[in-house]
């Protein structure tokens, strides 16, 4: 289980500091390299080049609060230029429709028609694509600012206020373990006042090996988190801090450093092995104490430490211990500490480490799994955090929670930091519902094959969403306002009464104790609140976690995640954008959180397919973009529009890339005459769609490789994942069941001798068959365009013509390549294989037509084209 669960590289030591050194107890302030005067000098200069500061206006309310974050726009060098050649392919694209009704081609209307439906929505939606990215907005936070506001000198008085972290996890073995423990130690280990943030894991699969992995972290942590306090260490997650390269060392004890890092890394190696022996702990135990008290049915119970059954779901399942029928549990792991700093021991022949002036508390943790009982539909992770966000009421009720897949980790410590600088800046925070950082990846392959890394839309998409009324909500690595997710209106359009007449109503459920606590979590500066776990407290964390408890509330529409739906994260975002609340996009260096990414090939499609599928979900909702209310910024209503429609279009894309089966019969095709103008149009209309995509690589800061990733693996999408979840949304409009999409295995195969071998792994679903079927199309009519070309001559008009299609043909494979690798499985290690393989089979096909072309005549061709019902006249597609 180790090998496969565990990513292992050579560890060089890695220290950057962009959190606190806890030599002397309290957090420093000026040794971060986020911080530094040298990196802002360095990110400054980057900045320069494309990014100028705007011009703060007055600020509302208290003007004597200082500004939290700054704001820079695109100079206008760049940012009137890409306007400008923007509107010109807009006036490019409208007189290309215009010519081509002027131009109608008689011969073969019906294609004709087909074609000209397909651009006209190739337009739409490149318009709705286009238009929210007219004026990005980059905000940058102020950490320094916020810590000279919000934070004393004297250990344990800051103002900074409370933040509920919450994790969640199904399944220990999809969804590695390892992985999980590393999450819930980064967040224990993150710089923010300890006595101000509390972790919950969500278990919805109900298994012991969670609740106890969450005890050996909880032991690792109290030697993890001192050493990262003491060091300066980033990033604090385990894993991921031993397997990256050697950093400057930012700690203030360097002659201690080398000695503690040996020590820890052998404490960690030691933790990875009873984390991945609990399996077989478990099941030992389990088996130890049903031989002692064996029952006449010979059901087996699983057993915890302490002797008694385990409430949730057992090894050996039976009746009210399966997965999907169990009791709700909550377990307190870590108890909320005090709010003095607790300054560890000195060195001693007893203990090796010197902490003692290094506050050695721990956050809260705790460990929870909601009731499961058949004939509940429970809602998959939106259920799961609308429990956490009840449970975590009573328990801490932070104004502030900040969610997190199991797989993702903090990478910059000061992160939460980053976040607050706009949730409480004085301009517009308090309107402000969500942060959203970008999403990060690990142990991509280096030629990011499957655009894992999407920069694209991160740094692009949501980056220019900034300057509307925000991004959207992206599942991970967000920070929230409890108010906004109870469906509280931003204070610019909440009446004076609203938060009191909620002590009124029961449309939160009958939990008079969690309605109470929900007029605390609404003010921002209320600090986290400790409860005792009092009978009472424990009745009611009971029925909070109940399958009845939403029974007739509106939770899952209105308060909470939403539900039905596989996109709930940008659904619940849409929510809070069509009320009125604001969000901000906030990308630091180094990146905030990291997570893990399917690499293998599968994995991948199926992820976007459950993706575009909830998107089509959304427009055939009741949180359809026409629907939003005028709070709502027009652009910001454009921008879900796209997202919610951007898979129809593929419909076109592949009737396009399969078109070519057409001309493998007849001499002759066309869809637009006079051809030659018809191409001219097409190269012009396409090439400025790519020289509006270079200024955007220039202005949101990606790589010419991260744009020619997406390109291809939009194409790879279009062409089996969209049309597939066209076809789901279609079903389920007309048979009224719901879409069902499994949950993306995050379980690796690789290990330290390989680290990208799910890269090589093929696993063969019916997604890939469209896409595979594209290829073969295309092969053959670039073959069938050399045989035209070698048996007519490149002087006459047909075999001009098919060269011209053939340039399309060749795109459409440089387009799909990376799917071409990687169905060959291991094969793709060897590229130069596949292009072995696409001559072999290119020259095959042209002999193969120059061959029938000598046996059959062309007039036996032209009838079979005639056959089709018209004069032969068709061409070659283009993409507007």
């Amino acid at each position: 289980m180790a090998a496969a669960v565990t990513r292992r590289i050579n560890a060089a030591l890695h220290v950057e500091a962009t959190g606190n050194s806890a030599a002397d107890g309290e957090s420093r302030r000026d040794n971060g390299v986020a911080d530094s005067p040298t990196a802002k000098r360095i990110n400054d200069a980057k900045d320069n080049d494309v990014w100028v500061p705007v011009q703060e206006g007055d600020v509302p309310g208290d003007s004597s609060r200082p500004l939290l974050f700054r704001t820079m726009k695109v100079k206008g060098s760049i940012l009137h230029p890409y306007r400008f050649v923007i509107l010109l392919r807009l006036i490019a694209v409208v007189a290309f429709f215009i010519w081509r009704i002027r131009h109608k081609n008689r011969d073969g209307v019906w294609l004709w028609t087909m074609s000209m439906v397909g651009d006209v929505w190739f337009g739409f939606s490149w318009v709705l694509n286009q238009l929210p990215k007219l004026n990005p907005i980059k905000r940058v936070p102020d950490i320094a600012a916020i810590r000279d506001q919000y934070e004393s000198s004297v250990p344990g008085e800051s103002k900074l206020p409370g933040i509920d972290v919450f994790v969640t996890t199904v399944d220990p073995v999809d969804e590695p373990i390892l992985y999980t423990v590393n999450s819930i130690l980064s967040i224990l280990a993150t710089d923010y006042p300890v006595e101000k943030n509390a972790c919950y894991l969500s278990d919805d699969g109900g298994t012991l090996v969670h609740y106890e992995a969450m005890f050996e972290v909880a032991n690792f942590a109290k030697l993890w988190v001192p050493f990262c306090r003491k060091h300066c260490v980033e990033p604090r997650a385990p894993e991921n801090y031993f397997g990256v390269k050697r950093q400057p060392y930012m700690g203030s004890v360097q002659e201690e450093f080398m000695s503690d890092h040996r020590r820890v890394r052998r404490e960690y190696e030691e933790f990875k092995v009873r984390i991945d022996s609990l399996f077989n702990t478990i099941y030992q135990r389990s088996e130890a104490y049903n031989r002692k008290n064996t029952k006449e049915d010979g059901v087996k119970a699983t057993w915890m430490d302490d002797g008694t059954q385990w409430p949730g779901t057992w090894i050996e399942q039976a009746e009210n211990h399966r997965k999907g029928q169990h009791a709700g549990i909550v377990k307190v792991v870590l108890n909320h500490p005090s709010h003095k700093p607790q300054l560890g021991s000195p060195a001693s022949i007893d203990n090796p480490f010197d902490f003692s002036n290094v506050d050695t508390r721990l956050p809260m943790l705790v460990y929870l799994s909601r009731e499961k009982r058949p004939g509940y539909n429970h809602q998959k992770k939106a259920g799961a955090m609308n429990v956490m966000l009840r449970v975590s009421a009573l328990l801490s009720n932070a104004p502030f929670l900040i969610n997190f897949d199991c797989d993702h980790y903090i990478n910059n410590s000061q992160s939460f930091r980053a976040a607050m600088c706009f949730m409480l800046d004085p301009r517009d925070g308090q309107n402000t519902a969500f942060v959203q950082f970008p999403q990060r990846f690990d142990d991509v392959d280096p030629t990011d094959r499957y655009a894992n890394h999407n920069r694209v839309f991160f740094d692009g998409t949501m980056l220019s969403l900034n300057g509307l009324q925000g991004p959207s909500y992206l599942g991970t690595g967000t920070m929230f306002r409890c108010a906004a997710l109870y469906g509280m209106e931003p204070p610019r359009w909440r009446a004076a009464d609203t938060i009191k007449a909620i002590s009124k109503t029961k449309e939160f459920g009958e939990s008079t104790l969690f309605i109470n606590s929900m007029l605390d979590g609404a003010n921002q500066e209320h600090p986290i609140t400790p409860t005792f776990l009092e009978e009472t407290v424990n009745d009611e964390l009971t029925t909070l976690m109940t399958c009845a408890y939403e029974d007739g509330t509106p939770w899952g529409r209105d308060v909470g995640w939403v539900y039905n739906i596989a996109t709930e994260d940008v659904v619940t975002g849409f929510r809070m954008h069509r009320q009125g609340w604001r969000s901000i996009y906030c990308s630091i260096e180094p990146a905030a959180f990291h997570g893990t990414a399917p690499i293998n090939l599968t994995e991948r499609l199926l992820q976007v397919l459950r993706w575009s599928g909830g998107s089509l979900e959304m427009f055939f909702s009741h949180s359809n973009a026409f629907l939003a209310g005028p709070r709502m910024h027009p652009l910001q209503r454009v921008a879900y529009l796209n997202m919610s429609t951007y898979p129809i279009v593929t419909i076109f894309i592949l009737a396009y890339n399969l078109f070519p089966v057409m001309w493998l019969i007849s001499e002759q095709f066309y869809i637009q005459r006079p051809f030659g103008s018809y191409i001219l149009y097409l190269v012009i209309i396409i090439a400025m769609i790519h020289v509006i995509g270079m200024f955007e690589v220039k202005w949101a800061s990606i790589t010419l490789l991260d744009w020619c990733r997406n390109e291809q693996f939009y194409m790879i999408g279009a062409t089996g994942v969209y049309p597939t979840a066209v076809l789901y949304m279609v079903l389920k409009l007309i048979t009224g069941k719901g879409i069902h999409f499994r949950l993306t295995s995050k379980q690796t195969e690789a290990c330290s001798n390989d680290k990208f071998a799910d890269l090589y792994v093929v696993r063969w679903v019916p997604l890939l068959i469209p896409t595979i079927a594209v290829l073969v199309v295309n092969v053959a009519a670039v073959g069938v365009a050399i045989g035209k070309a070698a048996t007519w001559g490149l002087f006459m008009e047909q075999a001009q013509h098919a060269v011209l299609g053939m340039v399309f043909n060749v795109w459409i494979l440089v387009l799909l390549y990376p799917f071409a690798l990687g169905i060959m499985g291991q094969w793709g290690k060897k590229p130069a294989i596949l292009f072995v393989l696409l001559v072999m089979s290119i020259g095959t096909v042209a002999v193969m037509y120059v061959t029938f072309r000598g046996i059959y005549p062309s007039s036996d061709w032209s009838a079979i084209a005639a056959s089709l019902g018209t004069e032969p006249v068709v061409g070659s597609p283009g993409k507007t």
